[in-house]
């Protein structure tokens, strides 16, 4: 046998295998297992290619909802102004300077005519069908005005006011052909300005998207979270603890903790029905009929419907951060002589509470941007006026997204977007709180 035929086995120090046996040590040079090693390296690089490239498109996609929600949404916080000039003495209203110091005083104007008042007055300055150039809702503007210094009613003055709908998209570049030509007469002559829009975060609900706030429902979304809040997170952090440090392991905890992870998988609007037929609903006991236990549309109604939908997230949260506490640190505090309670309380519970921090703020998001549940008992009503307490009619940020999001004109679309920034900044400040109190609480051993 020639011999270049013969095998050239490596040459080395022999290694044990898996069973025992010594053999040659692995050739690396050879070309099956050079092959091997670029097959292996290239899965590696396709792995980290596809990886990098999921990351970049839902950062894509994330750019483009928020580059999308700031353009649409930037000209939601900022209002037309046309400078309306009055004459007060000319314009024949009737009206008492002591009934302006009186809780009265919107009443005593709205009678003595202010608003036919300004809707002549514009047409006046303007021309026929001036009144058109200016808000439904300018008159109030005025009312204030008049309200902060009542001496304006013995003279002329020019008063900015809300310009209407069609003007304001017009200035937007939006309109149609003749609002845009009113646009550029009112602007030759002065009477047009742009301003940033407070009424936007001070004022509530209405007809008109000039005048439209999110106060009112900024406050109820406040109102809701804090009652979901003060009701999920201790009962969901005090079921989690008994669970997992006194309940007994028989069928019975089983059955529970089976029934808790399906409760966290329920769609939303089942815990709505639920809380339409809870609180909400018509009572027959004893053969009497009773009403409503709550009233309808109410923050606590909300708050209570939503820490149903949000306590199995805590509890599950709140048991896997408990049962993360190495078991060396109950034993060291039942060493020392304390006893099951100061062991939960003391030291098992404070180095749990940043993971149960993590779990409540997931249901806390979740709770925020819920709308389904919501809708089922009646937080969609029409709100003027921002809830005083827990138990007066409100409604939520994200429901009142969804009715604007509903309605035909065009100004609406705007404030859309303004109230979804709103609701993201919300967001934000409620997650960045979290944060800040889970990192304070953290203990590192």
């Amino acid at each position: 046998m020639s011999k270049s035929l013969v095998p050239q086995l490596p040459t080395g120090p022999k290694e044990p295998d898996a069973k025992g046996s010594w053999r040659a040590p692995t050739d690396w040079t050879t070309h099956a297992m050079q092959k091997r090693i670029r097959r292996r390296y290239g899965a590696e690089r396709r792995f980290r290619f596809f990886g990098l490239a999921a990351v970049s498109l839902s950062a894509a996609f994330l750019a483009f909802l928020l580059i999308t929600m700031v353009a649409n949404g930037w000209r939601g916080f900022t209002r037309t102004d046309v400078a309306l000039p009055i004459d007060f003495p000319a314009s024949g209203m009737l009206i008492e300077r002591a009934q302006l110091r009186t809780p009265a005083a919107d009443l005593a104007l709205a009678g003595a005519g202010l608003e036919n008042a300004v809707k002549g007055a514009a047409a006046t300055a303007f021309g026929p069908g001036g009144e058109e150039f200016i808000s439904e809702n300018a008159w109030l503007r005025i009312r204030d005005a008049i309200k902060a210094d009542p001496s304006i009613l013995d003279r002329k003055m020019r008063i900015d006011v809300p310009a209407s709908t069609e003007i304001d998209q017009a200035v937007r570049g939006d309109g149609n052909a003749e609002a845009k030509a009113t646009v550029a007469k009112l602007q030759q002559a002065g009477a047009l300005s742009r301003h940033f829009n407070l009424d936007f975060l001070y004022e509530s609900d209405s007809t008109d998207p000039v005048a439209v706030g999110i106060w009112g429902a900024l406050k109820g979304s406040l109102l809701t979270m804090a009652v979901t809040f003060l009701i999920a997170f201790p009962v969901g952090v005090l079921s989690a603890i008994y669970l997992e440090e006194y309940a007994p392991k028989n069928r019975w905890t089983d059955l529970i903790e089976v029934s808790i992870n399906n409760l966290a998988a329920v769609p939303s609007i089942i815990f709505g029905l639920l809380g339409l037929a809870v609180f909400l609903g018509s009572w027959n006991l004893f053969g009497y009929q009773f009403g409503p236990l709550l009233p309808r549309s109410a923050a606590l109604v909300g708050g209570l419907t939503l820490a149903l939908m949000i306590m199995p997230v805590i509890v599950i949260a709140s048991r896997n951060a408990v049962k993360a506490v190495p078991p060396s640190i109950r034993d060291a505090a039942l060493g020392i002589g304390a006893s099951p309670i100061q062991v939960v309380f003391h030291h098992v519970l404070p180095l749990a509470m940043p993971g149960i921090l993590t779990g409540t703020i997931i249901g806390m998001a979740r709770a925020l941007g819920e709308t389904a549940p919501l809708l089922l008992i009646g937080m969609r009503a029409f709100i003027v006026t921002p809830p005083g307490g827990f138990t007066d009619p409100a409604t939520v940020l994200p429901v009142q997204i969804f009715l604007w999001s509903d309605e035909v004109s065009r100004g609406f679309v705007e404030k859309t977007s303004a109230a979804i920034i709103v609701l993201l900044v919300f967001l934000l400040a409620m997650n960045g709180l979290a944060i800040y109190l889970r990192n304070k609480f953290e203990t590192r051993w």
